[in-house]
């Protein structure tokens, strides 16, 4: 290009068409991407300052989902104790109406033998027993009664391996089920007149639906986890939700005992009495009391974790907001400058073309 001779006038526009030519290209670019700034050569403060406030912005947004997983957890473990409640609920009136059976016990016999020997009949789970005690000078021994009572249940079917007579302390006899699942029948013994006085317990007939209700709580606490992770599980279980880039912020959530056995409640074996019964009641309040912390304090954690994650779907915004102000283009303001620019390269060639007509007459001599 340099052994072309331009006039001084094609140069001035010729170099002019060239810089409208650039600065088209840069606006078809800001155009094409949205952006003003591109990259570092456009604006390297602009750029590097956007850049950090894009990255921040994607870091709180990965932390995001973790803070969207722990309240999931904390989600699971709060919908399984409201489960657990009603378990509890349901523990209490079992405990309750067995304690209501204390006016609904039946005599099932009642006597006065005072002959040499006698036959008594009782009743014990709908079947009628038989037995005959003999006076000998006094009466016959409690031992020997309880052994023949043993022996007539031995031999009914529906109660053989189900009962058992036994000796009291006071020198009465009680006729208990074997596992508690079924009525008992206590039998007061008179020697000295040999009276037999029979009735039926119906409260152990609770106890193993109450034990039932106790194996529930504790599936559905082991069933409380999420993503490997189960704050009803016990105190070794924690949730630790991260709230920051540097993780300076976050907050630790222990995890608590569920279980029948956590709560405080334990299996019962023998409800013939109320003071057992009572001791069961009390068991069981402060098991809802205990539930009721545990929810209040799971309540507490979920609100601070789902403030902290809207104050983070916020703060994502801003930042990508302040990015933007920095590097995105004002795509009207391109638009109208793409215009002009169309307008100054086409009269630039024109002008071009003026400047040239007077080389172009040189062509008239030939």
């Amino acid at each position: 290009m340099s052994d072309i001779s331009l006039t001084a006038s094609m140069r001035s526009n010729l170099l002019s068409l060239q810089n409208t030519q650039s600065l088209m290209d840069i606006t078809q670019e800001r155009l094409s991407t949205g952006k003003k700034v591109n990259s570092a050569l456009d604006n390297p403060s602009s750029f590097y300052t956007a850049q950090s406030l894009t990255n921040r912005a994607n870091d709180l947004s990965s932390l995001l989902d973790s803070m969207g997983q722990g309240i999931s957890t904390i989600k699971a473990a709060d919908e399984a104790i409201t489960s657990i409640t009603e378990f509890v609920d349901q523990a209490k009136a079992i405990a309750n109406q067995a304690r209501d059976e204390a006016d609904k016990s039946k005599v099932v016999s009642t006597g006065t033998f005072v002959a040499e020997d006698a036959t008594v009949d009782f009743t014990i789970a709908g079947e009628d027993l038989q037995i005959t005690v003999v006076k000998t000078g006094t009466a016959d021994t409690v031992d020997k009664v309880v052994e023949k009572i043993n022996t007539a249940i031995q031999g009914k079917a529906n109660l053989n391996g189900k009962y058992t007579a036994t000796k009291n302390a006071d020198g009465g006899i009680t006729i208990s089920a074997v596992d508690r699942t079924a009525p008992t029948a206590s039998i007061s013994f008179d020697g000295a007149g040999l009276r037999i006085n029979g009735e039926v317990n119906n409260r152990n007939t609770y106890v193993k639906r109450y034990n039932d209700i106790l194996s529930q709580i504790d599936q559905l606490a082991k069933d409380a986890g999420y993503k490997g992770v189960n704050l009803l599980g016990g105190t070794d279980q924690t949730l630790t939700v991260v709230f920051n880039e540097d993780r300076s912020s976050s907050l630790t959530i222990k995890g608590v005992d569920g279980s029948s056995t956590g709560l405080g409640l334990a299996v019962e074996t023998d409800w013939s009495t109320n003071a057992a019964i009572d001791a069961a009641l009390d068991k069981v309040s402060a098991a809802t009391n205990k539930l009721r912390s545990m929810s209040s304090e799971f309540g507490n954690n979920y609100s601070v974790v789902q403030t902290r994650e809207e104050f983070t779907e916020n703060l994502i915004n801003v930042l990508e907001e302040g990015s933007d102000k920095l590097v995105l283009a004002d795509m009207n303001e391109e638009s109208a400058n793409m215009l002009a620019l169309q307008t100054r390269q086409q009269l630039a060639i024109n002008s071009l073309s003026l400047a040239s007509q007077a080389a172009q007459s040189v062509l008239s001599l030939f």
